[in-house]
Formats: C-alpha cells, structure tokens, sequence
C-alpha cells in the first residue's frame, strides 16, 4: 500500500521548542546544543489499489492538515542536516499498532470522503545544531541521551529512515502445547520464563498438578497466558484472602474478612458491596433528563427516577512508572469502565487523581531534602517526569472523555533510613477514584443464562497492555525483562472511551427495555478474564473470528491475553441485537458478537477450524476449576520494628525558618500545576471541586457532585492518606488515615457519618520481609478505628508489589493505604469551604483539637523536610471524639454558622491556618496561649483537629456546640483586611513569634507548582501568573439586571432547538439542561443523523454546537467537525439554508466556536474564489495546554440576541479548552468586529478591564476577546461556558452578597433565546 509523505513546519511552538533545547543542553554530551527546530511529517497510508490521490482529494488532505492562517503543509521536507554541525533525528510512534491519533485522523478523512486514507501517522524531525568547535562530536552515546530526551521509549522510537511502508512482516505465532504430561513443572518453568507469566512456586505446583493430575492433558501455552493474568495477584487478591502467618502465629481471619466486618457497624445503606466494578449506597429520587429513544434524533424528556451513589477506585502504579504518560491515561480510562460497568450499566459523573513519587531533584530548584546521589532504575521515569507526565496523561484522558477531576492529592517522599535502607516512590503510585450514579433498576447484573449472546463494545483488538497483570504482580519491579515491562503497558484513546460510554449510556437511557443484562470492563487479563467472568458460572464458546482487530497480525494468545483499552463486555438476548448494532452505529461505536452461553460450564474459544496441529482448540477450561473457590494461598511473616531516632532540629530554627522548607513540600505545596489544567466543570454537575476563593486556590478538602441538575441532592467524596506517619507505626498511618478521610468530608453536608461507605486501597511491597505484618497491623488498626466511627469499606483494591530493583538495591516504597470516603448529600450548596470570608471584616477563629494536648513530630512534613522521620507520631486520641466532633460541625454547617473550614494535615496547625488565608486572600492574626509545648513543636505538629471560621454573633452558640460534647476548642485568631497588603501574624503565649506579609508566604507555597508548571507550561505565562497572583484582589462582579427563574411560557408549540454532537463532544447535556430549563423542545441530535439524511434542520429555530474535543482535536479543535460539513454538499447546503433564514439563532460553545469560526457563521470573509470562509479561527492557548480556569468576563453592547440586557455585566464562568485563542487573517477583519461592536464578551481584569495578561485571559486573545456575534446578532460563538454556570451553586466562587439569588445570571441568554424565538415566530 503507497505511503505518501507531507510536511508542516514548524512543528513546535516556540516554548515547547525552548523547554526541549533546554532539556538538550542539560544533557552532559561531548557536543554543545545550540539550536533547535522541528518539522512535522505526516506518512499518510492509501488503501490497496490507490496509489496517489487526485488533485481534489489532495486539495481536501492538504485543507485538513493545515492548522490555518499562515501555515503550509509541503510535499518536501524543510529540515536537512547537510549543514555541518547538525544532526537531524525524526521521532515517531511505534508502527507495531495504529496510534489514537491515526484512529481520529482516518475517522475525519473517511467524514469528508477521502475513504482511500487507511493510516496517518505523524513524526516529527528535530534539526540539532551544535557549537562548531573542532575537538567536539557527537558519539553515538550523545545521540542516545538526546534520543531519550525527545521521546516515549514505551510508544516511540527513531526512524532512521523514512516510512515506506507499514507492513511490520509479522507472522502470528502459533500456540503450543506446554507439555506437563512429559516434563512436569521444568515445562510449565520454561513457558513462565519465555512468555513473563509472573508464576510463583505455589503457581507452579499448582497449575503442574491441576493438568497433569487433575485434567490429565497438557495446558495451551493460551491457557498457561490466561491463568497468568486472570489468577495474578493483581486480579485475585491472593494476599488479603490468603492465610496470613504473623510471627509463627496463624491469624484466623483473612485480611478481606477482617475489612469487610466494618459494615456490622455502619448503616445498612449499600445497595452493592464487594461485588461488581463500583460500590453504592442509597441516593435519591431525582429528576432525570434523557432522550425519549437513543437509538435516533429525538426530543429530551424528564421523569423522576431514584438514583444511587457509586463510587469506586483504583491505582495503575506499573505502568504509570514504566511510561507516566499513557500509563495513567489509561489507569483513569480503566477506572472510568469501573464505573460505568457497574450493574446492568452507570453514569459516570467525576473523578479523582493522586500521585505519589519520589524526590522531584528539578534542576535550578535544590530542595534541601532532596538526595541528588539518589540513582533511579533506567526502566522507570524519573519522579519530576512522573508527576508532570502523569498528571498529563490522566488530565488528557479526562478531559477529552469529558470527566471532571474533582479532588486529589499529591506526595513526594525519598530517603535513606536510619537503618540503612533507603524507601522512596521509585515506583509511583497513580491513584484514580470515580464518583457516578445508577438507576435502581440497574443495580443487579443477571446471571448468564444458556442462549444469551456475548458482545464485546469498543476499541478493537492491538497488541497492546500483553501481560499487565501478571506483570504489575511482580514483588519488585525490576526482576523482569525491560522488554516485557514496556510490552505490558497499554495505549488509550479517550475518543474511544467516550463512543463506548454513549453506546452504554444509551442503552440505560431506554430504562426498562435497557438490552444490558450484564456488563463488566475489560482490564487486567483481556478478554480472556473479561469473559470468563462474564458468563461464570454458566459458560460460552467464544469465536475468533468475530472480534474486530485493529492490527491483523494479532496472534490468538494476543487476542485473548492483550489489556487493549476501551472495550467492555456485556450480555443481551438474542433479539436485542439489532438494537445493538444501531446504537452503536450511531455513535461509532464497534460492536462485536463474538459469542453464545452454552451453560455446561466451560469456557472455549474457538478457532475457524479445528485444523492444527493438535486438533484441539488453545481454551477449554472447566471455568470451577480456575475461577471457583481455589486453595488460599499461605503467607509468612514477622514483625520488623524500624530503627527510628528522635527528631534533632537546628537549634536555631524558627517558625519561619520552618515554613521556607514546608511550604515547598510537594504534600503541603500549592497544586496549582495540577488543578488548572484538567477540567473541573465539564457536565455541569460540580458543586465543589478543588479551587475556592476568590483568586481560585487549589484548596478544597471534599468534593461534592449533583445527581441532577434540577435537584439540590447528590454525593460527597474526600481522600485520606498518612504512609510517612505509617512509616514509623503502621497502625497510626491506618488510623490518621482514616482522621484525615473523615476530617475532609466533613465539610460538606451529609446524611450522617453512619452512612459513609469508604473504597480502602492499599499499595504496599507486602510480600518483602515485615511489610506483610506491617500491612496486617495498619489494616486491623484501619477496621477498629472505621468501627468506633459507624463507618465501613464497601470495596477497594490492592497494589502489593511496591518495590523497584536497582542493581543488587531495593527500594521499598512507603506503604499506603488510601482511603477515599463518599457519603449522600441533602444539600449540594451547604458545603463549607477553606477559605477565609472575613464576615463583618471580622471572622473568629476556633482550634478544635483532638490531640490530648499532644504535638508529635514524627512523620509530619516539618521532619521530612529536615530529612528525618522522627519516632514519636500524632495519632487519633478518641475515636469518638471525632465521631462526635464530626456531628457537631455537621449540625453547624446546617444553621449555617460557619463560614469557612480546615482540616490539621500535612504541615501542621499553622499551614491550614496560612492556607485559609492564602485562599481567602486576606489576613489572620493569630494569638495562641496557655501552651507549653515550643512553638515549632505546636505550630507543625499534624495531630488530629481543625480550623473554623465564624461570626462574632455566632461564636458562643459554636463554642457552646462543642464544649456541649466534650470536644476541646479555643479561639486562636481572627481573619482580618483583604487583598494583598494583608499581613499574617502569629503570637504564642503572648509573644510575637513572627509576622509578615500574606502573599510573601503565598509565594513560597505557590512555588514548587510553579516550578513544575515551567515542565508544562509556556513559561512566559507561568512568569505571568506567578508576578499577577501577588497583586490580585477580587474578581469585580456586577449584575445590571436581576435574574430570575421563570416558568416556561405555556404555548401550543414550543420552539424546538437542536443539539449537534460529533463524536468527541462532551459538553451536550449541560447545555440540553439550560435550554430545557426554559421551555425549548430540545433535541438530541447526532452528525451520524445528519450524515444518513435521519433528519433535517428544516423544523429547528435554534441549532447549538457545544463543547468537547471531537475527533479528540486531531488535527486541530473542530477540524474534522467542520470538514465534515464543508465537503458534504447536501448537508453543507441545509446548513448554509439554516444559517440565513430569519426565524433561526445558534450558540457555539467551546469546540462548538471553534466550528462555527471554521464555518464563517461568526466573523465570515471571502477566500480567492468568492467562497465564504471564516475570516477568525481559534488556535492553541498561549500558555500551550489545556486551561480549566474559573475565569472574569464582560458582556460587551453588541447585536447578540442571547445577551440582550446583559449588557455590562461582569460575571464568573468556565473555561477548558486548550485552542481558545481568536486570530484574524487580516487586521481589517480585527477592526472590522471592533467597529461594528461584534465583540460579544471580553476576558477582563480584576479591574473590570479587557485584558490579555495570563491567567486572567486564559489563551492569549487580543484584546480580551471572549465571544463573537454575527451582525444581524442571530449567531453568537464563545469560548467560555455560560451552561455550566446556570445555577449558583456551579460556580467556582460567588461574592457574599450574591448567595442569596436562585438561578445564575447567566440563566438569562437561554431564556433571551426562547423569548426571541416566540417573537420572532413565522407561524
């Protein structure tokens, strides 16, 4: 097949390109790097038979990848190396598969006809220039170390010559015998070793016994892959169901058993526990928005439905340390099909992301507990890589499936004992928890029944993800091949994932003719684990030849061992097939019926024919005998007491001394570098996420969702998470684990502390020597403390190999248990935040402190960063003081008597007080007496408690509530000033201990975020924002009309208004809810539905693009969505009609602006031959990534029909996207807008001023620009999201004085919209 060969240059921004040269010139080669430039190529495939392409389909290609105004793609490179002292290296994607974005670029060219194109896949040239000096050259080991700069060893590789072809001359292998029957276990050994199977000794003895004596017939080297990963410790949890033996003392329950009796002391509110993909507890009846029949165009309706609240979560460790990138992609795209695979299917509403790594050692940021002697593993990241690459990755994947991340936390930790070992995040930990809902009559899967038909949904099969299981099973990471480390890591296609999430979402949208009998997420162990456990105990045969592949040289073991990512497997009758395949084809979704349920209990996949050369087929298992009960397996330990020393600080060290170090611990520091740049508004159902106050600091301690957009109820989840603590007393670490879980959920309203329900995840090298007695005493420590609570675990996971090998070293990793809480929400909007209000210019400060009087040292941020752990630890004094302290605040937080709340965590008492003030952007005076304890001692001591805010006039009714309980609690400050004048002070016993200005020490604390923000982020703006945050006041809000919830006009025929999705777009349901809520008939409509002709514009008034990342903005944002319609001559004809009538308006949002640019319905000009263009198109932000920020803007006087009486407003809204700049073609169409006042809504500054200085206008738009109208005003385009604004309680922050209004401002261009719409009616 002819490979054709384009070029774009450059192919880099100017910062992405300084921030690689700077990577290059750090490197220690012989040769001195002295430039830089890049160079795209695009290796294009046609199909069989098609040789070239004619000089229309060429003009189409070159109209596609050409990202606009000013840029060329060419047929001849522009990058040579003929000049001396230059090297040119052309970096790409491995070419064993089709990369995701080959997958969306070949899905855009097939929407604008150009079917001959099967494969793009783009590279990218680095032309290096060195210092010309005589004695330098480059050595093959320079070339090596620039190699590893530019690229992903997992995913890429150099091409040392052009792409000719992408025919790899791949032969399947074929499977074979393992023969047991002659060899016995040496055969089982040898196929462990040559295929990274993960077996242990127990493995192996019992596998050679189970065929060799049980079965009497040798296994299939497809079986023996199967086994590997479907029973790896990763999948069955052999460790916390196994027989634990502690110091020679048998211990009679298992660690599972021991976990799941929390619940004999916790509300009966589960409706599913410890048995699917997601656990749940009672929700509430709630009023839900579908449309009346997913598998066509039609009309949204509402009906009350009860609703319950799922949570689950899950690590993706491995992988993530092997390639950060793709292997927390992918860690979120798992946990994403964990919750929408639970029951019968679920709604996927949010999530969470942690990480833990190891110390950043950032060049040019020494921090002085940092070991830069420390070496790390070659076949793993560094932690500075991990954290920004990971953070990438999960960020990525979220954002273009459309999930909002919520809530995290992040944590460094690296250091040589006192006994001489040295434990560090060498291998990471990537953490993702996810929030959703279920519908009560999905709650139950049915069990597989003979006659029903299995059916794979989603990505097709690569060889990808081979032998994760088994592989993340390892004890130390590091005893394996690198070849099969990297073998085992998958590749994610968010565009994929969210296809897959339409096709399930559609089927429980048709609610009692849902076809999904029975769901489960494809994960570790492929198909061949998926299915098993799909059709247990009942049984299947299983087709090889049915499953759609996406590399046909997939061998069968690959087929049924490869992790490959977004694929589900589900059960349906028969009958239900059509509907299947129709849902799926309107959401370009595969559906594969690879299967039937035989119910004789055995799985088998069959090949076409028999006709090998052993006449049998590679699976046929008795699924009793390897998914039934199985013998447990023993685990021996002892008791290891670490050798800890007591805490030695400086003599000298002051409490400001202190903060310049804790202040930059990655665990206490801002997380700014990870909040801003995932979306947090996305769905419109966020009540709380991660930023409070008003400048937006990264500080929220609970999350908090809606079940609805019409009800105030929904669900609350926070984190807790304490392994430096559980370094030096496991126990402790499980218990203020717990504290720091319960603390941080507290602040949000819930229905009682007895109905929290926790998923407890546990990442420990539990199999090494005292790590398994450790992981026993935290999780006994765990239970008895969750018992005095009332509250339970409902679910979890395990990563049991936390260790890395390095030489003859290894490196234990902290262990870990994480505990995220969820619980029922009665009122989303009740949800206290971290940051100081000031009420009355004055807000009480009250210390509630559960410590006994304590102030321990040991594991607190303060010693790690003097490099110590210390020996004596805070604890949890009195279970149920907390108990009790937890529902005084509750009762306070429900008479609204307080107006801000913190929890004591990492850095101690006087960090939650400083960052209460840093969010709140004002000043504290703090003045603590009667203590005895050293300030140092005091102030960061972490022991359980919290900081309230309060009003002079409630005061003595808080102080009463807890004093009432016998909870101890004193008033230690007040909150006073405003704005960054403000000063912080702090008084012990009288005497002033220090005081300084609030933004100085805001500034330490920003700066580690803002040192990794420079290895992400263009570092102009990041300059920018880090000069701006110290003079910031307040956002300048202002309302010129009052807004009002109205009652839909009762008239004969509502006006009705589509909404167009294209594949990738995720912002349609907020936007169905804000234009539903004021009275329009709102359809769901598909570009599938306009493609086919299902439907036409003719009978809408209104059309709405809104927001997402169609074709995951391959090849730019709403490229191939606007391809899509241009060279589409019927359907760009009906549009072109819908764009000129009078009666119509449109609203583009986000991606949906973008297209509307590409279509010149905004600001339109004329090319060369008379053809309307559009004269301003949105290109990447300046800050070079995805921005999710809470940002100001004016509504400007202009023609726009939806903003009619707005005008002046400056109001709050959302942004996320990562191509949000206007640029002009020419300067005459800039000022042509300006002067015909087409400038709908501008960015502006604190002062209420257009603005172009970053944050503050995310993407760099001259002049602020926000939004453009058409002349007439019937056709408005913004980038910001005014629908996921429409009620009060999505936005970010909310002056005092405005809490008190029902609906949003905002509210009022949609219903501007319908009232013109009436008006304006023809009829």
């Amino acid at each position: 097949m002819a490979v054709v060969c384009l070029y774009q240059h450059p192919a880099l921004s100017v910062g992405r390109t300084r921030q690689i040269l700077c990577c290059l010139q750090q490197q220690k080669t012989q040769a001195v790097v002295t430039s830089l430039q890049t160079e795209y190529c695009y290796y294009v495939q046609l199909k069989i038979g098609c040789d070239k392409l004619n000089a229309d389909q060429q003009s189409q290609l070159f109209w596609l990848l050409n990202p606009g105004f000013g840029s060329s793609v060419f047929t001849e490179p522009k990058l040579s190396d003929r000049e001396p002292n230059t090297i040119l290296i052309e970096i790409g994607p491995r070419l064993n598969f089709s990369t995701p974005f080959s997958t969306n670029a070949v899905s855009i060219c097939h929407a604008v006809g150009l079917t001959s194109v099967v494969r793009i896949e783009r590279s990218i040239q680095y032309l290096i220039s060195f210092q010309p000096l005589a004695d330098c050259y480059l050595s093959a080991e320079d070339t090596k170390q620039i190699c590893d700069v530019l690229h992903d060893r997992m995913t890429e590789c150099r091409y040392l010559e052009p792409v000719s072809s992408f025919d790899m001359k791949v032969t399947p292998h074929p499977w074979t015998e393992v023969n047991v029957l002659e060899k016995g276990q040496k055969a089982l050994e040898e196929t462990n070793q040559e295929l990274g199977l993960g077996f242990d000794d127990w493995d192996l003895n019992h596998y050679t016994s189970l065929f060799r004596d049980h079965m009497k017939r040798n296994p299939t080297t497809v079986e023996c892959f199967d086994l590997a990963q479907s029973n790896s410790e990763h999948s069955r949890h052999w460790f916390f169901k196994g027989q634990l033996v502690i110091n020679g003392h048998m211990i009679e329950k298992s660690l599972i058993d021991t976990v799941m009796e929390t619940q004999l002391s916790s509300n009966d509110n589960n409706i599913i526990k410890f048995s699917d993909n997601s656990s749940a507890i009672l929700g509430y009846e709630v009023t839900e928005l579908f449309p009346s029949d997913t598998t066509e165009s039609s009309v949204f309706q509402t009906r009350s439905e009860k609703q319950h609240i799922i949570f689950t979560a899950e690590t993706h460790n491995f992988p993530t340390g092997v390639a950060p990138f793709s292997g927390a992609a992918t860690g979120t795209g798992g946990r994403i099909r964990d919750v929408h695979a639970a029951g019968r299917g679920a709604h996927v509403i949010a999530g969470t992301a942690s990480y833990c790594f190891g110390n950043l050692n950032i060049p040019g940021y020494k921090l002085p507990w940092e070991d830069e002697t420390f070496e790390y593993p070659r076949n793993f990241a560094l932690p500075v890589e991990i954290i920004v690459e990971a953070s990438n990755g999960a960020s990525d994947y979220g954002n273009k499936f459309g999930e909002p991340v919520l809530l995290g936390f992040a944590r460094s930790f690296g250091m040589k004992l006192p006994d001489g070992h040295r434990r560090e995040w060498v291998k990471p930990i990537m953490f993702s928890g996810g929030i959703g809902s279920i519908n009560e009559k999905c709650v139950q899967k049915l069990v597989a029944e003979k006659g029903m038909t299995v059916v794979k949904i989603g990505g097709p099969v690569y060889r990808i993800g081979v032998g994760g299981g088994a592989a993340s099973s390892i004890h130390v990471q590091g005893d394996q091949k690198a070849e099969l480390d990297f073998g085992a890591v998958q590749r994610g296609d968010a565009e994929m994932e969210q296809k897959l999430n339409r096709v399930i979402r559609a089927c429980i949208e048709r609610h009692e003719k849902n076809p999904i009998l029975s769901i489960h997420d494809q994960g570790a162990g492929g198909n061949g684990n998926v299915l098993k456990e799909i059709v247990e105990p009942a049984g299947a045969i299983i087709h090889v030849s049915q499953f759609q592949l996406g590399d046909p040289t997939i061998n069968t073991l690959e087929l049924w061992g490869a992790e490959y990512q977004e694929s589900d497997a589900i059960l349906i009758n028969n009958r239900e097939q059509k509907i299947l395949v129709k849902i799926g084809c309107r959401e370009k979704c595969p559906v594969s019926f690879v299967g039937e349920v035989t119910g004789d209990g055995r799985i088998v996949l069959s090949e076409t024919s028999c006709d090998n050369k052993v006449g049998r087929q590679p699976v046929d298992l008795d699924l009793e005998l390897v998914l039934g009960k199985m013998p447990r397996k023993v685990y021996h330990d002892k008791k290891m007491t670490l050798l800890c020393h007591p805490l030695t600080l400086p003599e000298n060290l002051t409490v400001r001394l202190g903060l310049e170090r804790v202040l930059r611990l990655p665990s206490v520091a801002s997380k700014r570098y990870l909040t801003n740049k995932v979306d947090r508004s996305v769905t419109g159902l966020v009540a709380q996420q991660q930023c409070v106050g008003p400048l937006h600091t990264p500080l929220a301690d609970v999350a908090v969702v809606a079940l609805s957009y019409f009800d105030l109820v929904g669900g609350a989840t926070s984190i807790g998470e304490q392994p430096i603590k559980g370094l030096i007393n496991p126990a402790v670490g499980a218990r203020m684990s717990v504290t720091e879980a319960v603390t941080n959920l507290m602040f949000a309203r819930i229905t009682s502390l007895q109905d929290v329900k926790c998923s407890a995840n546990w990442m420990w090298a539990a199999k090494l020597p005292g790590e398994g007695a450790a992981l026993y005493e935290a999780c006994q420590a765990m239970c008895e403390t969750m018992s005095t609570l009332g509250i339970a675990v409902d679910g979890g996971k395990d990563s049991l190999s936390m260790a890395a090998r390095l030489g003859s070293e290894t490196i234990k990793a902290p262990g870990s248990i994480v505990i995220s809480a969820y619980a029922p929400c009665p009122d989303i909007t009740a949800t206290v935040t971290p940051d100081l209000k000031c009420p009355d210019g004055c807000g009480y400060l009250v210390y509630i402190n559960l410590s006994g009087r304590k102030s321990r040292l040991g594991g607190t941020a303060l010693a790690q960063c003097f490099n110590q752990l210390g020996e004596e630890v805070a604890d949890l004094e009195s279970p149920q003081m907390l108990r009790d302290g937890f529902s005084v605040t509750q009762d306070l937080i429900k008479d609204a008597m307080l107006t801000a709340g913190h929890d004591i965590s990492d850095g101690g008492l006087i960090t939650c007080l400083l960052e209460m003030a840093f969010a709140g952007n004002c000043g504290i005076k703090v003045d603590i007496k009667n203590i005895s304890l050293s300030p140092v001692s005091f102030l960061f001591g972490e022991e359980a408690g919290w900081i309230i805010e309060t009003r002079r006039s409630d005061l003595s009714h808080v102080l009463e509530a807890y004093q009432s309980k016998g909870i101890p609690c004193v008033v230690v400050g007040q909150s006073q000033g405003f704005g960054p004048a403000t000063e912080v002070s702090f008084s012990v016993n009288g005497i002033k201990i220090f005081q300084d200005k609030m933004t100085l020490l805001r500034d330490i604390w920003e700066e580690t975020s803002f040192q990794l923000e420079l290895r992400q982020t263009n570092p102009d703006c990041v300059n920018q924002e880090k000069t701006g945050l110290a003079t910031r006041t307040c956002p300048p809000y202002k309302k010129t009309f009052e807004p009002v919830q109205r009652t839909p006009y009762e008239i004969l025929s509502k006006p009705q208004v589509a909404v167009i999705r294209e594949e990738g777009t995720n912002g349609d349901r907020e936007m169905v809810a804000a234009l539903h809520m004021v009275g329009f008939d709102v359809w769901d409509v598909t570009m599938t539905d306009l493609l086919r002709g299902d439907i036409s514009l003719n009978k809408f008034r209104g059309l709405v693009f809104p927001g997402g990342f169609s074709f995951a903005d391959v090849l730019g944002s709403a490229k191939g969505w606007a391809g899509s319609l241009i060279f589409h001559k019927e359907l760009n004809s009906q549009f072109t009609a819908f764009y000129s009538r009078h009666d119509t308006f449109s609203l583009g949002i986000c991606n949906g602006c973008q297209l509307m640019a590409w279509l010149g319905w905004i600001c339109p000009t004329k090319d060369e031959n008379e053809k309307t263009i559009g004269g301003t198109l949105l290109t990447h932000n300046l800050s070079e990534r995805f921005e999710s920020r809470f940002v100001t803007v004016r509504i400007e006087e202009s023609s726009s029909i939806m903003l009619k009486g707005m005008e002046g407003s400056v109001l709050g809204v959302w942004v996320a996207h990562g191509e949000g700049r206007f640029i002009f073609k020419e300067d005459s169409i800039s000022a042509d807008i300006e002067a015909n006042n087409l400038v709908a809504v501008r960015y502006v500054d604190d002062y209420g001023q257009p603005t172009t200085q970053y944050p503050l206008n995310p993407n760099g738009s001259e002049r602020g620009i926000a939004g453009l109208c058409s002349h007439d005003g019937r056709h408005l385009a913004m980038m910001p999201h005014p629908e996921r604004c429409i009620f009060p309680w999505q936005w970010a922050w909310m002056p005092e004085d405005w809490r008190n209004i029902k609906v949003s401002p905002w509210l009022r261009m949609f219903q501007n919209a319908f009232d013109w719409c009436v008006d304006n009616s023809i009829f």
